[in-house]
């Protein structure tokens, strides 16, 4: 199906972020789309949405009542789709946030199923820093996460396991002599910087990362680089375009293995489309 509110989600993520870089990047289109659409937008409303100023780009006044009625369009076009559809014939859009590392281990397998089912829904597909996985789908950017699951999920999030990584300790194998001394490189933030920090208490240590980088795909990059030594889900190093150039050091005890798992927030288990998605998800338990 055509989605015939495009340009409304366009200008709601572009009123959310106020930046047309991160809303082309995000989105999947090119910033001279993303441009006229607005452009289109304002001509047809015979006002400006935007401001564009030195000090970086802001909503107008009609930009603030636009974006309350395209809310309430979207809801209530969405209310409509949804109210009584066949589900053998689901159509709509459903937006899935995963990292690369994701996109490529895991969603083939766990959406085959949902696209071999329903061929007719818009599969919006989004990347980014796992780190941030959780916090998009609770503001409700995306309709699913397939993310790291903490051991206290945010109220109102339900989740499914659908994978369980190891987290291991890798260096630059041109760094034989490397040991669990450091330096190291560890994520910034995240649930596997929190189960670094975890493993590292057990062994009486406190490490001053060398480098604290945002993705798990730089932080090999790093590492590979002879930075230090770092701290990765065993999936993103398998899936690393730096692997052969990277070697694992075992601990002994290691780091506590990884849950993945597919999240919804619980009230859109209501939703067809999101039901349908959670039915067809082979995973181990709930909760």
């Amino acid at each position: 199906m055509r989605d015939d509110h495009r340009e409304l989600r366009l200008f709601l993520h572009l009123a959310q972020t106020l930046n047309f870089g991160r809303t082309s990047l995000d989105c999947h289109v090119s910033p001279a789309t993303l441009t006229r659409t607005v452009q289109r937008l304002e001509t047809d409303l015979g006002h400006r949405l935007f401001e564009r100023g030195p000090r970086g780009v802001s909503l107008t006044a009609q930009g603030h009542r636009f974006r309350e009625y395209a809310v309430q369009a979207l809801e209530l076009w969405r209310s409509y789709r949804e109210e009584h559809p066949d589900p053998a014939q689901l159509t709509g859009r459903l937006a899935l946030f995963a990292t690369v590392t994701a996109c490529q281990a895991l969603l083939p397998d766990l959406l085959a199923p949902f696209r071999t089912a329903h061929p007719q829904v818009l599969l919006d597909l989004r990347t980014g820093d796992a780190a941030a996985a959780l916090a998009r789908l609770d503001e409700g950017e995306v309709d699913v996460a397939v993310a790291g699951i903490p051991a206290r999920l945010p109220e109102g999030l339900v989740s499914r396991t659908v994978a369980v990584t190891e987290l291991v300790l890798v260096t630059a194998r041109d760094r034989p002599d490397a040991d669990l001394d450091g330096p190291f490189v560890l994520p910034h933030r995240g649930l596997v910087r929190e189960a670094a920090d975890r493993w590292f208490r057990t062994r009486g240590t406190t490490p001053e990362p060398a480098c604290e980088p945002d993705g798990h795909e730089g932080l090999l990059t790093l590492v590979a680089l002879g930075c230090g030594t770092g701290v990765v889900p065993r999936l993103v190093l398998d899936h690393s375009a730096v692997r052969d150039r990277l070697t694992v050091i075992p601990a002994d005890p290691p780091p506590e293995p990884f849950p993945i798992g597919l999240c919804v927030r619980r009230a859109d288990l209501r939703r067809p489309l999101v039901a349908a998605l959670w039915s067809l998800c082979q995973g181990d338990s709930d909760r």
